[in-house]
């Protein structure tokens, strides 16, 4: 309760950044990125839009994989009409099918690109109960699992972009306070709603997606510890 309060006042953490810190603060102390490929998803709109805009304001080229082209093709739009000469590429994914972010990174992978920055911002809250393609929940399916597979079919491409940079790589999950909301068996939740919607609870799906966000994020700075 306390850790949310503070994070709603905009209490600053060990960053030196809050809830209230815009991204051009956090981005003056490095102003010029024009040698930084960054992948955001969920760029089309929200939290995403507006880092996408920062980042090709200081320079960055862009990927913006998404579900929606059109939208992407719009917020693309948007920011080189602020910044002409942004180097902006919108590819297709679909996060809640595996087989569509296996196609993506198969996709970026044969243009040769440098990965510097993977930002997993995208994110889903299903009203209505619904299953993937996978047979997996969709909110946990889009939230969580295809941003782990991408992430972990990615991290050789980053590795690798480290080594040849000297720039180390950073990879950022966009989770929620509502993380602390779900309790319980966590597998045993996920396979019931997966096999049924008479356990389904919205907001504990939610929650739940959330939560592995977080305990991916914590496993990830672990094994890439330098």
């Amino acid at each position: 309760m306390l850790e949310t309060l503070k994070y709603l006042i905009g209490s600053t953490g060990v960053s030196g950044f809050g809830s209230k810190s815009t991204a051009e603060e956090v981005t003056e102390t490095c102003p010029d990125l024009r040698s930084i490929t960054a992948i955001i998803t969920g760029a089309t709109s929200g939290i995403g839009a507006e880092t996408a805009r920062v980042l090709a304001k200081r320079g960055a080229r862009l990927v913006l994989p998404a579900r929606n082209l059109k939208a992407a093709e719009e917020a693309k739009a948007r920011i080189v009409s602020e910044f002409p000469e942004s180097e902006i590429i919108v590819m297709a994914l679909d996060l809640s099918s595996l087989t569509s972010v296996r196609n993506f990174v198969s996709e970026l992978e044969s243009l040769n690109l440098p990965v510097n920055i993977l930002i997993n911002n995208a994110g889903k809250f299903a009203h209505e109960h619904a299953i993937s393609e996978d047979g997996i929940e969709m909110t946990f399916a889009t939230n969580y699992l295809g941003h782990f597979l991408l992430t972990k079919l990615l991290l050789n491409t980053m590795m690798k972009t480290a080594k040849q940079t000297g720039v180390p790589g950073r990879i950022v999950n966009v989770s929620s306070s509502i993380h602390g909301w779900f309790s319980g068996d966590m597998i045993r939740y996920i396979g019931q709603i997966s096999r049924s919607k008479s356990q389904y609870d919205a907001t504990r799906a939610y929650a739940l997606s959330k939560l592995a966000n977080v305990l991916h994020t914590k496993e990830l700075a672990q094994r890439l510890k330098v």
